[in-house]
């Protein structure tokens, strides 16, 4: 069965992340199968952008811990978003943590409810947001950035406003689908070579560094995950207790 579920109306095609039981967490096969359906969509000339969301109240809970994938599949997953030429939007109404955020800033539009809350939780369980710093700190307040990675602190939909990671938040969620409205028609009358062509523009930044960055993140990545450090954190985690090192 797919993790992922894909409809389409008017030119946009909404992928939503349909794995609810383990909080959209990224698996093997969610990588994968986000990765095949994103494809899918940029080779549809039907397909004008792409919505990206969830089932459930999680958006995403970030890394697998019992299924991960593979750390270069999914550098080429984040890649693979912002490259795309299709511009895509990221609509939120539940929790995001770790490699989700992620997901989130490699999106060219990001609108977030209030339900929504966002956190860098890999300190706690003892890696760093490695591969997920490309597509983020490029566009993250470098201030909140520090804050947020370094402590593994919460914050909710109005700070991710100010970070730099969402573009907007509303006050409920039932408006945000009212919010996504005008982006989405304004993307409908857009030309698609006008749409690709902006896009790259805007991204290009982004892509700079994970050409520059790419093959040393992941193998920090890589090597972090082995570590004592690391084993202890998500025993901890899959346990529901406190890492040895919590004073």
């Amino acid at each position: 069965m797919t993790t992922v579920r894909v409809t389409r109306d008017r030119g946009v095609a909404t992928l939503t992340l349909d794995s609810p039981a383990n909080r959209n967490a990224l698996s093997a096969a969610l990588v994968r199968d986000l990765a095949e359906t994103l494809a899918e969509s940029g080779a549809d000339p039907a397909v004008r952008a792409v919505v990206l969301t969830h089932a459930g109240t999680v958006f995403s809970a970030g890394a697998d811990l019992r299924q991960p994938p593979d750390p270069a599949a999914f550098v080429a997953l984040l890649r693979q978003v912002v490259e795309m030429p299709k511009p895509v939007v990221a609509r939120v109404t539940g929790h995001v943590r770790a490699g989700g955020l992620g997901l989130v800033g490699a999106c060219d539009v990001a609108v977030a409810g209030p339900d929504a809350s966002f956190a860098f939780t890999e300190v706690r369980i003892g890696v760093a947001p490695a591969v997920i710093s490309m597509p983020l700190l490029p566009r993250l307040d470098p201030r909140a950035a520090a804050r947020y990675c370094l402590t593994g602190e919460r914050f909710d939909a109005a700070e991710a406003v100010r970070t730099g990671l969402l573009t907007a938040a509303v006050a409920a969620t039932d408006d945000i689908d009212q919010a996504l409205s005008p982006v989405l028609d304004g993307l409908r009358k857009a030309a698609p070579q006008a749409l690709a062509e902006t896009k790259r523009l805007l991204t290009a930044i982004v892509l700079e560094t994970f050409d520059r960055d790419t093959d040393a993140l992941t193998a920090l990545s890589a090597r972090l995950f082995a570590t004592a450090d690391a084993r202890e954190g998500m025993t901890a985690f899959l346990e529901r207790r406190d890492p040895a090192w919590v004073l």
